[in-house]
């Protein structure tokens, strides 16, 4: 049997990063984690390829190959997806679709030949059961959560890595809250299932023996969900498998309750994390009791931030106005908040309702409901009626991103960070393209950018105040041009 595996084209957002990864020759992100997990579990008999249509094609030479195409996706890419499911039926080859997108919305894709949706380990080995034996039938879902610590490690040999910047992993799936606006526990519960240690050093193994020393990021929904497991048990072995090694630096997301634990911090940053994405959400307390946002209420948010920037965590920021109880100076509160707190990369968008959530089913009972949960966390769309109006929101909106983005506001703010960051102590090989990386910025930032006077005022700060943060200076700099690309493109 030829399996193709595709994973469709991501557009350019927020967190593409398209036009930074062209300052150091690379082609995407990261590959595709949930496929290639998929590929280590079919028979290890067929053949297997991959085609990431963000760093390559679908061809007609790939799909007269094929028996048959396996996609996943994610909802945020489903315009790329309706052209993968075109291509496949005029060549006649049969699809098996599963993944977030498929699980929420199968029925909006008739010419799809087989659904395994939910969790692969539940749903996949039936259908290639039924498969077999010439019986498979159209549907494959289940409302139970798999033990994980049966999943195999994702096939890596089949993605090229050299396209890509970052991998990511799972140690972990499921978060024990219960924000009303996220997916996450309709997809994957409130308990979190964890991997055993022996998996993810053997995950990690894999990827140092093929090379890799960039950056790795657990894409746990909350990578302390399991706290004690977590700080008596996974971080003091990969503490211990990290000695005698270089490179690759760790990312996750957590929630903000881990400024509260400063063993647990200091694990992490031995271990060898130097960034962690926090959804912050809104510093109005009345929206974070609308949302259920209780992990984030009656505390100084600035202050979290602060401690683990200060710890040595990079603090990546979510973002949310639109909230029934925002009122309309919302909108200078969440640019007062990002850059008191030195959240350089802060991800702002419009409240939506995703399929499945309490906040969707509220919406609809409501008769709020106007569109289709697009995916996109900053494209200046939501999907409901908001009560301060469609055109005050919008408004307020696309004032508040081109203020934190502009180069004013943008380099204060890296500024403000790198005054309290305190970097783990990693050692990172600089590789040729990062020296590459670092002329293009001059050229295209400090002679030709609109940030020119911003761009060597922090090239100097940084060079004679902190001179050890010089190569992550440049990389913000960098970021914040793909970040006005984005609004430009989105949002203006």
């Amino acid at each position: 049997m030829k399996i193709l595996l595709v994973y469709p084209e991501f557009p350019d957002t927020f967190w593409s990063f398209k036009h930074a990864l062209k300052f150091i020759q690379k082609k995407a992100g990261a590959p595709p984690l949930g496929l290639l997990t998929v590929a280590a579990m079919l028979p290890s008999q067929w053949e297997k390829r991959l085609v990431d249509l963000n760093i390559s094609y679908l061809t007609e030479k790939d799909l007269k190959w094929a028996d048959y195409v396996f996609i996943s996706a994610m909802v945020i890419q489903r315009d790329s997806v309706r052209d993968v499911i075109k291509s496949c039926k005029s060549a006649g080859v049969k699809m098996v679709a599963g993944g977030p997108l498929f699980t929420m919305e199968h029925e909006q894709f008739p010419d799809v030949d087989y659904f395994v949706l939910n969790e692969a380990e539940e749903t996949l080995a039936p259908f290639l059961f039924d498969l077999e034996y010439g019986r498979a039938k159209r549907i494959y879902r289940s409302d139970k959560y798999p033990d994980i610590q049966q999943t195999p490690a994702p096939l890596w040999q089949l993605a090229d890595l050299k396209h890509y910047d970052t991998v990511g992993i799972q140690l972990s799936r499921g978060c024990p809250f219960n924000c009303d606006f996220c997916n996450v526990t309709a997809l994957l519960g409130h308990k979190p299932r964890i991997k055993t240690t022996s998996q993810i050093l053997a995950e990690l193994d894999g990827l140092y023996d093929l090379g890799w020393r960039k950056n790795i990021f657990f894409v746990d929904d909350n990578f302390i969900g399991n706290k004690k497991f977590i700080k008596t048990e996974v971080l003091p072995a990969i503490i211990e498998w990290r000695k005698g090694k270089d490179g690759m630096p760790f990312g996750t997301e957590a929630s903000i309750n881990l400024a509260d634990d400063s063993e647990l911090i200091q694990l992490m940053v031995l271990a060898g994390f130097d960034t962690v994405f926090v959804g912050i959400e809104t510093p109005n307390e009345e929206s974070l009791a609308e949302c259920s946002k209780t992990q984030n209420k009656g505390r100084d948010l600035v202050e979290s931030v602060k401690i683990l920037q200060r710890a040595g965590l990079q603090v990546q920021g979510g973002f949310i106005v639109g909230f029934d109880n925002d009122p309309a100076s919302i909108f200078q509160q969440q640019v007062d908040f990002i850059q008191k707190s030195g959240i350089v990369t802060a991800m702002v968008g419009l409240l939506q309702a995703p399929f499945g959530t309490h906040l969707y089913d509220r919406m609809q009972r409501e008769g709020r409901l106007i569109s289709e949960f697009s995916g996109d966390n900053v494209n200046g769309l939501t999907n409901i009626l908001p009560v301060m109006g469609m055109g005050p929101l919008v408004a307020g909106y696309r004032k508040l991103l081109n203020e934190i983005y502009s180069p004013k506001f943008y380099y204060e703010r890296v500024i403000t960070f790198l005054r309290e960051y305190r970097p783990p102590l990693i050692k990172v090989k600089l590789e040729k393209q990062y020296f590459l990386a670092f002329w293009r910025s001059i050229y295209r930032l400090g002679f030709l950018g609109v940030e020119r006077v911003q761009y060597w005022r922090l090239f100097f700060w940084t060079l004679f105040k902190r001179p050890r943060l010089f190569p992550l200076a440049i990389t913000f700099a960098i970021y914040g041009f793909h970040f006005r690309q984005v609004i430009e493109l989105h949002v203006n």
